[in-house]
């Protein structure tokens, strides 16, 4: 199942806290990127993160995007905003570091 534009909207509206959050279609999903760091995506109507170092002691649930995919960790509180902000701050400050 793809992710409808709706969801999209809906997640993005979620993340106005954070300047900055883009995103680009990618085959019915949707990859999610602040200030550039690729970060997480939309698959499946299900707001998915990377999984790094620190943002697995988020207590967020790990789910697979599609089939094949690495585990990611799934926001399920959306409209948590402000701790959605410091979880996405803090996995792209992990994803930077790897590089």
């Amino acid at each position: 199942m793809a992710t409808t534009k709706d969801f999209r909207d809906y997640v993005l509206e979620q993340l106005t806290l954070l300047e900055d959050v883009t995103s680009r279609s990618m085959m019915g999903e949707y990859l999610l990127y602040y200030k550039g760091c690729l970060f997480g995506g939309i698959y499946d109507n299900r707001l998915l993160i990377k999984q790094t170092k620190h943002n697995k002691e988020c207590c967020l649930l790990e789910s697979i995007p599609y089939t094949g995919a690495k585990p990611m960790l799934m926001i399920e509180d959306i409209e948590n905003k402000e701790k959605n902000k410091e979880i996405i701050i803090l996995t792209c400050k992990d994803l930077l570091v790897k590089k």
